[in-house]
């Protein structure tokens, strides 16, 4: 008996600490948005571009009559799962090594992530670092897909997204097998 209302008490204490970890706010996601602000604010307001303007841009680089490096900072899964076709990927978190690939401070550079989050911040950091003429393509792989813009992965080649999603549907997500 003793041994069950410890358990007992064990349980509760458990889900009440873990509760209370979940409970209120973030004190640090303010502090986040200033830093994510602070980085945006060394973008030039000339050097952000929508779908409209980097399309192009995309197809002078593919066609070869343009030189530009074109990146996208998404996460490993998200860059194998689609991603524009040509393009290259540096994980955000890997940003750090881009200039011992990319020495040239007057180099173009496109930057863009899923939306601009991350984005912001690698570009941002490129303008510390010393780079001139780096450009933030703020729609992302969402702005992309909503353009109607196709994508490729090693699986199934070349597609359009004709519904993008930020989380599965209940369909997805009812399963019964797997």
């Amino acid at each position: 008996m003793k041994k069950r209302i410890l358990i007992t008490l064990g349980v509760i204490l458990f889900l009440s600490t873990a509760a209370l970890s979940f409970a209120g706010d973030n004190p640090l996601k303010a502090q986040e948005k200033k830093v994510n602000g602070e980085f945006a604010a060394l973008i030039p307001a000339d050097k952000i571009i929508d779908v409209d303007k980097f399309y192009p841009v995309y197809q002078d680089v593919m066609a070869g009559k343009k030189k530009a490096y074109l990146i996208d900072v998404r996460t490993v899964p998200e860059f194998k799962a689609f991603h524009i076709e040509g393009t290259d990927h540096i994980n955000s978190g890997n940003m750090y090594t881009i200039p011992k690939k990319i020495t040239d401070p007057n180099a173009e550079i496109y930057i863009w992530c899923r939306t601009s989050h991350r984005a912001k911040y690698v570009t941002g950091f490129l303008y510390k670092y010393g780079y001139k003429n780096v450009w933030l393509y703020k729609g992302g792989v969402v702005g992309w897909a909503k353009a109607g813009h196709p994508f490729v992965n090693k699986y199934t080649g070349k597609f359009t997204i004709t519904e993008y999603r930020k989380h599965p549907s209940d369909a997805e997500k009812s399963y019964r097998i797997r």
